[in-house]
């Protein structure tokens, strides 16, 4: 039987204007961290005598999105990120986050990464979260086969 726990998941952000820790400690939101590829890996095309063909999509490009609760100290780091590298395209798009799971041996690399936009902001009767969401030009994930 497997376990997973999000204490067992370490994440880091270094950029223009920051380095620090995204995940156990963080403050991180129930919903936590999700990455997901930006576009299908495959397209399949058939022909109107119904053959068929597949193509290979060579992008390993994706989106992270972090999402924290709003009271925690990670909104100001990457609200000070945010400023500071939108201010400059010589700052934009250099984002790197790494993800592992050291119970289960996964690693996730993002690299060349931009913020998407500023995060929507809630004011309401609870504090809810923020979500961070960012573009990244290549994500490579490595699972591991965890602990028995």
């Amino acid at each position: 039987m497997g376990v997973y726990s999000f204490l067992s998941i370490q994440a880091t952000i270094v950029g223009p204007g920051g380095s620090f820790n995204l995940a156990a400690g963080a403050a991180a939101a129930e919903e936590g961290i999700t990455i997901e590829g930006a576009e299908d890996k495959n397209v399949m095309t058939i022909g109107a005598d119904g053959q068929g063909q597949h193509s290979l999509i060579a992008s390993d490009g994706g989106i992270v999105t972090l999402r924290y609760l709003k009271t925690s100290l990670i909104n100001g780091n990457l609200m000070l990120m945010y400023d500071l590298q939108s201010a400059s395209p010589s700052l934009w798009g250099q984002n790197v986050i790494v993800v592992t799971d050291t119970s289960r041996g996964d690693l996730t690399t993002c690299q060349a990464g931009a913020f998407k936009k500023r995060p929507n902001l809630t004011y309401a009767k609870e504090g809810g979260m923020i979500e961070w969401v960012f573009d990244f030009i290549k994500i490579n994930s490595i699972l591991g086969k965890g602990t028995l």
